[in-house]
């Protein structure tokens, strides 16, 4: 197959653990025999006296380069952050569309792989039906949980899945919303993130511990997530004030970035926490491993979730995790040897952790667990569900605008 995958989470040059996972879905799914894809990453345009500023670092970006032998555009759109929201979708397409037309008459592809259904998938349907090219929708996770409840957004989503040729969901949860929101589509495959094997291992505790210069004795939490509020970090950190007083020696580690860390610093603060929580900030993927091995358990306290990488990541390297009942969550703790699910509020996370902390667990198990979900076998039933859309009859006309 030709494949043109669109989607503006793709990693970059500047940014290369952003959204990893779509790089190892995408870059096994090219080394299947008989695939070749291009990759189109749009990003705002920012003029470049901006370059060093946290919205106009991507100035700096060049128009192609090459992400894991792959090869990667950034053509770039108009948009005025939060004014231009109704329009992202439509705005995206613009920018696009030239750059689309000019790769799809060198390659002739046969579909069009897009990730993110708004504004992403949007652009891609519209980008579709001008070029002639069936289109493959993928949702993640905020893209239904959150952008539907926009009443001038949720009919642009609603139009671009009942045009696409084919829809995927990351998780059985998200598929449910997403038939929910539109039951024209009558159907939508189900491909679950995987993990790497290769990154992602168990290593000795202590070991661990003294790689991140952590006591041997202690009880550890480890916590990788985005310090914003789906992810529930509020949450954790009200439960690590009930842990303080029900676990001695204990410890919590944050690790990510996020708008929210110096809220979450006072609020550490105000519950007589702060002693016990440790911000760590930004890791590296390939190092995450290390926090993973030496924590006793690791916590995802999300609000929403599609298919959270952290869950499979830490039971890859041997370590049970508490979280919460949302998204795909209870999908992939589906066994009570893989984990504890938990509802989202601090007293059940807290009780979640002090049954993890106390039982015993078997690391062998969730190492080989997780690592029978590998990217290979993802990267096959993508190429099958990609196969089946470009088979699958679509009325394909000249663009329209979504009404």
């Amino acid at each position: 197959m030709r494949i043109l995958t669109f989607t503006s989470l793709f990693p970059n040059s500047l940014a290369p653990d952003s959204a990893i996972f779509l790089l190892q879905r995408i870059s096994h799914l090219a080394r299947r025999q008989g695939n070749q894809v291009e990759v189109v990453a749009p990003i705002p345009y920012a003029p470049k006296y901006l370059r060093d500023t946290s919205r106009g670092y991507l100035a700096s970006l060049p128009a192609m380069e090459m992400i894991a032998g792959l090869p990667v555009h950034h053509p770039r759109y108009g948009l005025i952050p939060r004014v231009s929201m109704p329009v992202h979708g439509l705005l995206m397409y613009a920018g696009c569309l030239s750059l689309a037309r000019r790769l799809h008459r060198q390659h002739h592809f046969d579909c069009i792989d897009a990730h993110y259904v708004f504004p992403d998938g949007l652009a891609a349907v519209l980008i579709g039906r001008s070029l002639g090219i069936p289109v493959a929708l993928t949702a993640r996770g905020t893209d239904i949980h959150t952008f539907p409840g926009l009443p001038t957004i949720r009919p642009q989503i609603r139009w671009a899945l009942r045009h696409a040729a084919g829809i995927a969901a990351v998780s059985s949860s998200l598929a449910s919303i997403m038939l929910a929101l539109e039951p024209a589509i009558g159907s939508v495959d189900v491909i679950e993130n995987g993990v790497d094997g290769e990154r992602f291992f168990a290593e000795d505790r202590l070991l661990a511990r003294k790689k991140i210069g952590l006591n041997a004795d202690e009880k550890i939490v480890v916590s990788v997530a985005a310090l914003k509020h789906v992810k529930g970090p509020d949450l954790l950190l009200r439960a690590a004030s009930l842990l303080k007083k029900s676990t001695p020696r204990c410890r919590i580690l944050f690790v990510g970035k996020g708008p929210e860390l110096s809220a979450l610093q006072r609020l550490a603060s105000q519950l007589d926490c702060a002693d016990i929580c440790t911000f760590v900030g930004p890791v590296a993927n390939e190092q995450l491993r290390h926090y993973y091995s030496a924590a006793d358990v690791s916590c995802l306290a999300s609000r929403n979730e599609g298919w959270p990488n952290v869950v499979l990541e830490s039971l890859a390297c041997g370590t049970p995790v508490v979280g919460t009942n949302v998204g795909g969550v209870p999908e992939i703790l589906r066994q009570p040897e893989l984990g504890i699910v938990v509802a989202a509020n601090p007293q059940s996370i807290h009780a979640g952790l002090r049954q993890a902390i106390d039982r015993r667990w078997n690391p062998d198990l969730l190492v080989a667990y997780a690592r029978a979900q590998t990217w290979d076998n993802v990267a096959a039933r993508v190429d099958d569900f990609l196969q089946r859309s470009i088979q699958r009859k679509s009325t394909i006309l000249h663009p329209a605008i979504p009404s």
